[in-house]
């Protein structure tokens, strides 16, 4: 019940309660909407100059927050969540205090994170940090005693000594330890007196549920409002039901950064989200989301990084992003956003599609491929979308009886009413089309 209670706590927040509730065995989980907003990894992963791990630091994370509050907060972006790097200095070494919980690097952030919590608060905004499963190899090593407890690191690995996460860099936790439990709500107590307001946890393999559930629990025991991501490069799908219980949302594919000089391109990764996410159907409920990573969606001209994608491509991918219910929220350099950027990030008839909060079922798959879902109003949307390399007629059947009205949620047009059928006519290559039906 753990996710239950912390999903009260964030309806309870979002009312303007000061109370914090904990619901008793007959509440319901309030509906929560996927969440919006900017995460800092793709600039991060960039090797284009001026980008890059060194990027990551206080100034550049205020700016952020400034461009994201000026830009994008009205249509209901307000997470600034830092990616991997903010307790690591240049060389990559991570910081931890003397109870091995992670501390800011004072080279990136010498203000420390209240404070630029403080300030992300202060425009309305959200903060969120980055986190890893296992136990840290160097807390482990100087074997740092647990906050109110008897026990040291060394005490909650499991034996023998095993590696865990993605990459295999941390050690495995024995959770038979009841000190285990301990060291989450030790550092995520920290978080909370801080002021954050996400977690991402990275490295989430089928060895690192029990993570997880770990981090949730810190998270109800912390009693502060976090939204929590498990994150791997994908989580793999076997563990997907598993997670449900603990986390809001879940990675169900590879980065879309391309680690190049732009911030993404259509073939590294963009179109593999088509291919990933049917497999995922059934998984997700009100509470729990497919996560397809940041939306290369900032700036295709001027200065600063470009996304690597056409225009096309980004409303395809806010499209899809969209139907899957996925929480919305920009990878690249919103300092720089253009406007055809701002048009596609801002179109309230998209994001109502989005957080609408249900799931689409694929239609149609291959290289033309139709999608539709039904959202709790009753209202249907359907997309459309051409992953072939040249344009394409694409028909959606109608069913039912007597004739339909088909408005166009991108153009913001109503296409008049059709019976039986509607065709999508000369939708580009990569390009898709979005409607609702009724």
């Amino acid at each position: 019940m753990s996710l239950l209670k912390r999903l009260l706590s964030v309806f309870v927040a979002v009312l303007g309660f000061l109370a914090f509730l904990v619901p008793t065995a007959d509440a319901r989980t309030p509906f929560v909407k996927p969440f919006m907003g900017w995460s800092s990894w793709s600039l991060e992963s960039s090797t284009r100059a001026g980008y890059g791990t060194s990027w990551l630091n206080e100034g550049h994370i205020r700016d952020a927050a400034d461009a994201l509050a000026g830009k994008l907060k009205s249509a209901g972006y307000t997470n600034v969540n830092i990616d991997s790097g903010w307790n690591a200095d240049l060389a990559w070494v991570f910081h931890t205090d003397v109870n091995g919980i992670p501390t800011p690097d004072p080279g990136r952030f010498p203000s420390g994170i209240p404070a630029l919590a403080s300030y992300v608060h202060s425009r309305g905004l959200k903060l969120g940090l980055y986190a890893v499963t296992g136990l840290e190899k160097e807390v482990y090593d100087k074997n740092a005693p647990i906050l109110g407890t008897s026990c040291h690191a060394q005490d909650i690995a499991y034996r023998p000594l095993t590696p865990s996460n993605g990459w295999g860099g941390n050690w495995k936790v024995d959770f038979g330890n009841p000190c285990a439990q301990k060291y989450y709500d030790s550092i995520v107590s920290r978080f909370a007196s801080w002021g954050v307001d996400f977690v991402k946890v990275d490295g989430t393999t089928a060895d690192n549920v029990a993570d997880i559930r770990a981090w949730s629990a810190a998270i109800d025991h912390a009693r502060r409002p976090m939204w929590l991501t498990a994150s791997a490069w994908p989580v793999p799908r076997s563990i997907g039901p598993a997670l449900a219980p603990h986390a809001n949302g879940v990675r169900i594919d590879t980065d879309v950064e391309c680690y190049c000089d732009t911030v993404s391109s259509w073939d590294s990764s963009v179109k593999a989200r088509w291919a990933d996410l049917p497999s995922w159907q059934g998984v997700f409920g009100p509470q729990y989301r497919p996560d397809l990573d940041s939306m290369p969606i900032s700036n295709n001209t001027g200065s600063g990084i470009q996304d690597g994608i056409s225009d096309v491509e980004r409303q395809s991918v806010m499209t899809f992003w969209s139907m899957a219910s996925s929480p919305l929220y920009v990878g690249g350099d919103i300092c720089f956003l253009d406007s055809a950027a701002v048009s596609i990030l801002t179109n309230p008839e998209v994001i109502r599609v989005d957080q609408a909060g249900s799931y689409p079922t694929q239609v149609t798959g291959g290289d033309l491929q139709v999608w539709r879902k039904r959202a709790p109003d009753g209202r249907t949307y359907v997309a459309v979308y051409n992953l072939g390399p040249a344009p394409a007629d694409i028909r959606v059947d109608l069913g039912g009886h007597g004739s339909s009205p088909v408005r166009d949620l991108v153009a913001r047009t109503d296409l008049g009413r059709f019976r039986g059928s509607w065709t999508a006519s000369a939708v580009p290559a990569h390009g898709s089309r979005l409607v609702r039906i009724g």
